[in-house]
C-alpha cells in the first residue's frame, strides 16, 4: 500500500522520503528581480537546472545536498545552495564535469545560502564533500551547533509539521 499510514506518526508513508530543491539561494531570491542582478551567471539555462551561479554584489553559489535522517530509516533531502568564495567557484567549475578525477576530492567550504525550516540555518558555516562522483556534493560537517545537529541526529517524521 503506497500511501499507508505510518505506524509512528500516522502520516502517509509517501511523505517520509521527500526531496526539496531550492530554486535560488535566499540572497538572490530576495531581490526584487533576480533575473536583473548585475553579472548574473548560471551554469545552465535556468536556476533549477544549474549547479553553480554567481551575481555581482550577491555572491557565488554551488549546489549541495543536505541530508536529514528521519526515524525508521527515512530521509528528508534538501537541494541547497552553498555560498562560496569566487575562487572556490572557479576551482569547482574546473573539476565538476566529465570524468575529471579531481572531482572526488572537491571540498566546498562556505555558508548555507538557504533558510531550511524549521531550523533556519541561513549563513551557517558548512563543508560539502563528494561522496559519490556521480552526484552533487553532500553537506557533511559544520561548526554551527544547530547545523551539526541537523547533520548528525535522527529527527521525528513530523519535523516539518
Amino acid at each position: 500500500m503506497p500511501n499507508a499510514p505510518c505506524p509512528t506518526c500516522g502520516r502517509p508513508v509517501d511523505e517520509h522520503d521527500r526531496n526539496v530543491r531550492f530554486t535560488l539561494p535566499t540572497p538572490l531570491f530576495e531581490l526584487p528581480d533576480w533575473r536583473q542582478a548585475p553579472g548574473l551567471w548560471m551554469s545552465h539555462e535556468t536556476p533549477t537546472e544549474s549547479v553553480m551561479l554567481q551575481a555581482e554584489g550577491v555572491g557565488a553559489f554551488i549546489r549541495a545536498v543536505l541530508p536529514i535522517r528521519l526515524a525508521d530509516d527515512h530521509r528528508l533531502t534538501y537541494g541547497v545552495w552553498v555560498g562560496v568564495p569566487p575562487d572556490l567557484l572557479q576551482e569547482a567549475f574546473a573539476v565538476w564535469w566529465g570524468d575529471n578525477p579531481a572531482y572526488k576530492d572537491l571540498r566546498l567550504t562556505g555558508v548555507l545560502a538557504n533558510k531550511v525550516l524549521p531550523w533556519g540555518l541561513l549563513g551557517a558555516p558548512v563543508v560539502a564533500t563528494v561522496e559519490d562522483v556521480e552526484a552533487t556534493p553532500y553537506c557533511t560537517e559544520s561548526a554551527d551547533p544547530m547545523l551539526a545537529r541537523v547533520l548528525t541526529e535522527v529527527w521525528a517524521h513530523d519535523v516539518l509539521g
